[in-house]
């Protein structure tokens, strides 16, 4: 068997009715050509994993990484490339609403040319968005708008998900990914240490035939939060910027239960206070599960022992950080000052543990 040329990379969660077609699109469209496929799955209830393994047990060019506790397509798409040893790697979706056929084109181009990478557009001509809804059509012309003025790109369709490029230019930028959200290609653009050379080939997106949509209105959030850590992301890291930003609103939200317990319902001050900082503390956990750490998301069982761990390591957090303040303040430091720096303190320890204890990659 000659050296593999070509890996295909495709990040999945419950697409087991997807695998046999997309491996059988694959092998008539990479006919001739020396490939493998690395599906990464999160390990997907459905089974998608196991799946993939049957059908690798008879065809070694079929592999598949298992992730646990951990969901993302941007990472995904990353630890599946860095398991590869060909020289060219393709990304793209398990739905088939990406069109495989163009593989081939893509690797001609990226071997007989000075190109990086070849990204498949919707947005040149000949390519085509398919039966979108209108809402979904603005939201990704709006990000591409964005994504380009970010990229200083001429770039038609900087969040597409399909595209091919060099290992070794890969490797280069590697390290400066962020791996947050759905848009690898635009994570990859953006951490390149210098621009790189790309051309756009026209696909014209195809219906999904199984399972569900994993694009959902946070998806606009994840996108928010890449173009942060890609600004800032090496100075104040954004899941900790985003988790004091959830805990300010939380303190507005106890103030405010606060108030209607206390002013209004005639609860003990003592009373009042216990329900607001229960009350803050349960929507600050929803909050951050929702989207500070949207890819290791707790559901289930999981969900209400994490809830039980964030009341515990902030509670703990409030409790020294009181202590700290009352030191600072008792041995000649302003009110204010033991204040601020107490409540410095709270936040780092607050993420600082619920990120190991509550929200750790290490959850299966």
């Amino acid at each position: 068997m000659s050296a593999t040329e070509l890996t295909v990379v495709i990040p999945t969660f419950n697409e087991r009715e997807n695998v046999a077609p997309m491996l059988d699109a694959l092998e008539r469209a990479l006919a001739g050509i020396a490939w493998e496929v690395v599906f990464v799955d999160d390990n997907s209830p459905d089974g998608t994993a196991q799946l993939v393994w049957q059908r690798g047990s008879d065809d070694p060019r079929i592999r598949c990484l298992l992730r646990l506790g951990r969901r993302g397509l941007s990472s995904a798409c990353i630890e599946g490339m860095l398991a590869s040893a060909a020289p060219y790697i393709a990304v793209i979706d398990a739905d088939l609403q990406h069109d495989e056929t163009q593989l081939p084109r893509m690797l001609d181009e990226l071997k007989n040319g000075s190109l990086d990478i070849v990204i498949g557009s919707r947005y040149v001509d000949g390519g085509g968005e398919g039966d979108w809804k209108r809402s979904r059509v603005f939201a990704n012309r709006l990000a591409s708008f964005i994504s380009r003025l970010f990229l200083k790109t001429a770039l038609h369709d900087p969040m597409s998900g399909f595209f091919m490029l060099r290992r070794d230019r890969f490797m280069e930028l590697a390290h400066n990914l962020s791996g947050t959200g759905f848009k690898i290609l635009l994570d990859i653009l953006s951490s390149a240490p210098r621009p790189l050379n790309y051309k756009e080939i026209p696909f014209q997106f195809r219906q999904r035939q199984h399972g569900e949509s994993k694009i959902d209105t946070l998806v606009l959030w994840e996108f928010l939060l890449l173009m942060l850590d890609n600004s800032i992301g090496r100075v104040l890291p954004v899941r900790f910027l985003m988790f004091i930003l959830v805990g300010c609103v939380g303190a507005l939200t106890h103030l405010l239960v606060l108030t209607v317990f206390f002013r209004y319902l005639g609860q003990p001050f003592l009373v009042a206070q216990g329900i607001a900082v229960v009350f803050s503390m349960t929507q600050n956990f929803v909050v951050n599960n929702m989207l500070t750490y949207r890819d290791m998301r707790l559901q289930g069982g999981q969900f209400i022992r994490g809830l039980l761990g964030f009341y515990i390591a902030c509670g703990i957090g409030g409790v020294v950080s009181t202590i700290l303040a009352d030191f600072l303040y008792q041995h000649g430091a302003h009110w204010f000052v033991a204040g601020l720096l107490a409540a410095i303190f709270a936040a780092v320890w607050n993420f600082a543990t619920t990120s190991t204890i509550v929200w750790s990659r290490k959850r299966s």
